[in-house]
């Protein structure tokens, strides 16, 4: 589930990088992601266990969607894979995890609470802090800087190999190698 926000205004935003990573991978296994319901889009992958999916509304507002799709397909909470932006990592930096608390991001409170559990497994992409004194809101609903561009490809690439390493061999194999230092 490639969490963000609906619209061309938060296009390329940090707090959409869930979602254009999930449209990434989709893209790069042929996978036309289809309406369904009120729910999102979503499209099953070739050959494969893996369900991608986008859910509709606001980020904040993601729990139902996300529960909604998961149902749909018969995934279980501790099988729902999420990818989303976080503040407390450095920007391009990709990490894993299974359970945990929301550390503020209001779309993994309603995810939590929607699911009823904290315990599916997290792609947490780094968007880096705000410089200065800038609203994180606000830091998080602009666009990433054309010098970026590169870095962003790259955590996009890293973050669609974790999410395919975690459903192949696992999520302590997937931590072990993107967590590796250098």
């Amino acid at each position: 589930m490639g969490l963000g926000n609906p619209g061309e205004k938060y296009r390329a935003t940090r707090h959409n990088i869930g979602e254009d990573t999930v449209r990434a991978y989709a893209g790069s296994h042929s996978v036309h992601l289809k309406r369904l319901k009120s729910w999102g889009e979503a499209g099953k992958v070739p050959g494969s266990p893996i369900v991608l999916a986008v859910p509709s509304g606001y980020m904040n507002t993601s729990g139902g969607p996300v529960s909604a799709l998961a149902s749909y397909f018969s995934v279980p909470a501790n099988r729902v894979i999420v990818v989303h932006d976080d503040l407390d990592l450095d920007a391009g930096v990709v990490r894993l995890k299974q359970g945990g608390g929301h550390g503020g991001h209001n779309g993994l409170r309603d995810i939590d609470k929607a699911l009823g559990t904290q315990e599916y497994v997290r792609v947490r992409m780094g968007i880096g802090r705000p410089p200065g004194r800038m609203d994180p809101a606000a830091y998080v609903l602009k666009p990433f800087a054309r010098a970026e561009a590169d870095q962003v490809a790259l955590q996009v690439d890293n973050a669609c190999e974790a999410i395919t390493m975690v459903v192949s061999e696992g999520l302590a194999a997937a931590q072990q190698r993107f967590h590796a230092p250098g």
